[in-house]
């Protein structure tokens, strides 16, 4: 009997482990990450052009109208200065910039003058714009961070025209112009940008789910119709749209359950047709083989007053004809299984009278160690669990060694209780591969395990055990075999104690 999973179990696992990492996810997952990866690409880009441009712009600004309000102040500027004119120069400059507000600082060699008196403008003013604009050649400009705030620091030298000519005066004049509304212009714009990186993540995640669902659709039908094909019904089928892969795969998928359900119908009617084979064939022998058996014992009732020859022949024709109708027997018994029309006829019944009522029957009850407990009682087929008891004891005796032991005992389960019966010889066992194919119709293992000289009759038809299991399953249960503790092996008839009704197979 089956148990069921409980408290979520393996089942509910694997389902947790196919969403965690399931196509779903990972479709939805891949579209985040790229919408992410666009997203933040696009905001460092426009961060990077839009910081570019902005300082870009101030920076022209402040150098063109720097030059053009030297040019102006410079023309009526005698050379060289004194300090008040020098300061006088500055404000003047300042005061016609029109990027901000700018401190401007004038120098003409050992003389320093700057247009806020009261502006600190020590280390603004690098080395190396000094050294540029010393040089001369136009204007230079150079940003710099002073006490964590940006500055754009501009230069150049005051040139002198005199018939025509430039020369430089060696008055330089620097503008210092505040960049933090530049910058917080420039922060204002990565914050907007990097707040709209979310609805398009948001977005993305949704588009992602809706495509998810567009292509896991059809996935989802084929693999519910694939496992309602494994689960034997070959008439399922899924339905074929579009012209794309994943039609062409559930088109692949119905010509191949169309292949395996003609294949399956060609099997049954050959399996059907084989059987009744079976069926009629043994149905057809049971009237000459009837005669025979008579015939036979005639024969060997007679065998002490015939020659020797002739009497061994008599006795040979009586075992053969013997074990023909036995086959017979069994193979009537098989078709009744296969045909489903194998009925149970169940009392309650004193399992240990039982056992000990199909050893005397054959004459083994010397052959065998009993541990049967009274009082065992259970609804089964009384001639059914004869043929069983017959079969795995006979075995026993036939191929392994002694003793062999028969045990029967109840055993108390969650899915109820069960009454056991175990039979156990001391012979050389099973091998692995003859364990599994123990239970096969026709398969003999004889060459695994020693005959003993408990039977004479030869070896068996190879349906015993697998009339033996089939008796079980009608019955609600099951025979399985394992190595025994101390050698030999264990065939165990395991059946429920109480049933609920007949049961019909």
């Amino acid at each position: 009997m089956n148990r069921r999973n409980q408290g979520g179990g393996p089942t509910a696992k694997r389902r947790s482990r196919r969403l965690a990492g399931g196509l779903r996810t990972r479709l939805v997952a891949g579209f985040v990450v790229v919408a992410l990866i666009s997203a933040v690409t696009a905001t460092a880009l426009a961060y990077r052009d839009a910081r570019t441009a902005i300082l870009q712009r101030t920076q022209n600004t402040a150098v063109d109208d720097l030059r053009e309000r030297v040019s102006t102040v410079a023309a009526d500027f005698d050379v060289p200065p004194n300090r008040e004119s020098l300061s006088r120069f500055a404000v003047k400059v300042s005061e016609g910039i029109g990027v901000g507000t700018p401190i401007v600082l004038a120098r003409y060699q050992d003389l320093v003058a700057v247009s806020d008196t009261l502006a600190d403008t020590e280390g603004r003013i690098t080395t190396e714009l000094r050294a540029a604009v010393r040089g001369g050649g136009g204007a230079r400009f150079q940003r710099v961070m002073w006490r964590g705030q940006p500055y754009l620091i501009v230069g150049m030298p005051v040139l002198i025209y005199d018939d025509g000519k430039s020369r430089v005066s060696g008055l330089e004049v620097f503008a210092i112009t505040d960049l933090r509304a530049e910058r917080d212009d420039t922060a204002a714009l990565l914050d907007s940008v990097r707040t709209g990186v979310v609805p398009v993540v948001v977005l993305a995640a949704v588009l992602a789910l809706l495509a998810a669902g567009t292509v896991l659709r059809p996935v989802r039908k084929l693999g519910r119709a694939t496992r309602e094909l494994a689960a034997g019904d070959l008439g399922s089928r899924v339905a074929v749209t579009g012209h794309d892969e994943l039609a062409d795969l559930a088109r692949t998928f119905n010509e191949t359950a169309d292949a395996l359900q003609a294949s399956d119908a060609e099997l049954r009617e050959q399996e059907a047709k084989a059987r009744r084979f079976v069926a009629d064939v043994s149905h057809e022998l049971r009237t000459p083989l009837a005669a025979m058996t008579m015939v036979a014992t005639v024969l060997e009732e007679d065998a002490d007053q015939l020659p020797p020859d002739a009497a061994r022949a008599a006795r040979t024709v009586g075992a053969e004809t013997a074990r023909l109708a036995r086959l017979v027997e069994d193979l009537m018994e098989i078709s009744r299984f296969d045909a489903k029309a194998a009925r149970l006829n169940a009392t309650e019944t004193d399992l240990a009278d039982t056992v000990r009522a199909s050893l005397a029957l054959r004459g083994w009850t010397d052959q065998v160690r009993l541990r049967l407990p009274g009082g065992v009682r259970a609804v089964v087929d009384r001639r059914r669990i004869d043929v069983i008891v017959a079969n795995l004891v006979g075995n026993a005796l036939r191929h392994g060694a002694p003793p062999v032991i028969v045990t029967l005992k109840v055993a108390h389960a969650v899915d109820g209780e069960w009454v056991t019966l175990e039979v156990a010889d001391h012979g050389p066992g099973l091998p692995p591969e003859a364990r599994g194919r123990v239970f096969d119709r026709f398969y003999k293992a004889d060459a695994a395990r020693t005959r003993s000289t408990a039977d004479e009759s030869g070896q068996g038809s190879g349906l015993g055990t697998a009339i033996a299991l089939e008796n079980a399953r009608l019955h609600g249960g099951t025979i399985e075999v394992a190595d025994g503790s101390r050698g030999g092996a264990v065939f165990t008839l395991r059946l429920p104690l109480r049933r609920d009704g007949e049961e019909t197979r």
